[in-house]
C-alpha cells in the first residue's frame, strides 16, 4: 500500500464493556493472538497521519502497545461508544478520522486500501464500505462533521451521524467481503472458527 496523501486519524475504538458476549470479548483470541492485538496490529500498518487507541486502563495493561499508537483511557466505559468517539477526536489532529473497532480480527492494511484512496480522492465525504447493501465497520469521516461526532450522547457511535448525511456518503464494495466480518456474540465468535476451518 503507498503512503495517504490525506492526513488521516485513525482511532481504534477499544473500551466497550461486551454485554453481548457476556465477558471480554477482546480477549478471545483469533489464531493465538488476542483481538485487542489483532486490532492494534493492523492499526500499527495503516499508513495514515496519526493512530490513537481508545481504551480502559485494564486493557492497556494486558496489550503490547506499538510503536507510534498513542492511547487515550476511557475511565467512563459505561457511559457508551460516544464516550470513546469523542476521546478519540479530541486526541486527533488530522483533517479526517478513521474509526476502527477491535473485533474484525480479518482485516487486514490492504482491505482498506479503497477507503482510503476514496477519501484521497474525497475529502468532504463519510465512506465506509458496504457489504450485501448493509454498510459495515471502518468508517472514515472528513473534518467536516467533527462537531456533530463530538455532540454524540449515549451509546451510539457515527452511524447517526453517517445516516442523518446521505448526500455525503460515498459506499466502498470490499474485494474480500469476508474480512469485514464482525464478532458480537458467541456465535459470531464459533462461526469465525468454522468458516476457517472451511478454507
Amino acid at each position: 500500500m503507498q503512503p495517504a496523501d490525506t492526513a488521516i486519524s485513525a482511532i481504534l475504538l477499544a473500551a466497550g464493556l461486551s454485554r453481548r458476549m457476556g465477558e471480554d470479548k477482546l480477549n478471545l483470541t483469533y489464531h493465538g493472538t488476542p483481538l485487542l492485538q489483532c486490532a492494534l496490529d493492523l492499526l500499527e500498518e495503516l499508513p495514515v497521519q496519526e493512530k490513537i487507541l481508545v481504551t480502559t486502563k485494564a486493557r492497556l495493561d494486558m496489550i503490547l502497545l506499538p510503536p507510534g499508537v498513542r492511547a487515550v483511557i476511557n475511565t467512563c466505559p459505561e457511559s457508551g461508544q460516544s464516550g470513546s468517539v469523542r476521546l478519540g477526536l479530541e486526541a486527533a489532529s488530522g483533517s479526517s478520522y478513521l474509526f476502527l473497532t477491535a473485533d474484525q480480527p480479518r482485516l487486514s492494511a490492504y482491505d482498506l486500501h479503497a477507503l482510503i484512496d476514496a477519501a484521497n480522492r474525497n475529502s468532504n465525504s463519510i465512506i465506509y464500505p458496504v457489504i450485501g447493501g448493509k454498510p459495515c465497520s471502518p468508517t472514515l469521516f472528513p473534518a467536516l462533521f467533527r462537531e456533530e461526532l463530538l455532540a454524540l450522547t449515549g451509546d451510539v457511535g457515527g452511524k447517526m451521524v453517517r445516516d442523518a448525511h446521505p448526500e455525503k456518503c460515498i459506499e466502498v464494495e470490499p474485494e474480500f467481503p469476508g474480512n469485514f466480518h464482525d464478532i458480537d456474540n458467541a456465535e459470531d465468535y464459533q462461526a469465525f472458527y468454522s468458516y476457517d476451518v472451511k478454507l
